[in-house]
């Protein structure tokens, strides 16, 4: 379920102000900017690597793509390729450069909105 969805607080950054949701979700995904991921990822203690980066770039491109945030199971199936693992390895992967988990560290630091229901990934 959605935590405070409602609630909108600025935050302001060098390069203008975006709006988060109570979860701590952007507001408008469109709002994204690399300042933002570099900032999101300070606030959950992770320093980001060409491979976050990966990561956050094909979520930012299938999210263009679609329309709508993509799910664990195609970014697990992304690195697989990428890195030339099983899929099992890439979700272990994932989970390593995510550890707190696919949608609260990857899809905040990415700037998808906040899931209606959250993903067991």
């Amino acid at each position: 379920m959605r935590t405070l969805p409602d609630k909108i607080t600025p935050l302001e950054l060098k390069s203008g102000t975006v709006m988060m949701d109570g979860g701590n979700f952007i507001v408008d995904p469109n709002d994204w900017s690399e300042e933002f991921a570099l900032h999101m990822a300070k606030e959950e203690g992770i320093e980001l690597t060409p491979l976050h980066w990966d990561v956050i770039n094909y979520m930012r491109e299938r999210l263009a793509q679609d329309g709508i945030m993509v799910d664990v199971r195609f970014v697990s199936k992304f690195l697989a390729k990428q890195q030339g693992i099983s899929k099992k390895e890439a979700h272990n992967l994932l989970y390593q450069l995510f550890p707190y988990g696919y949608v609260k560290q990857a899809c905040r630091i990415s700037g998808m909105k906040q899931p209606r229901a959250w993903s067991t990934g």
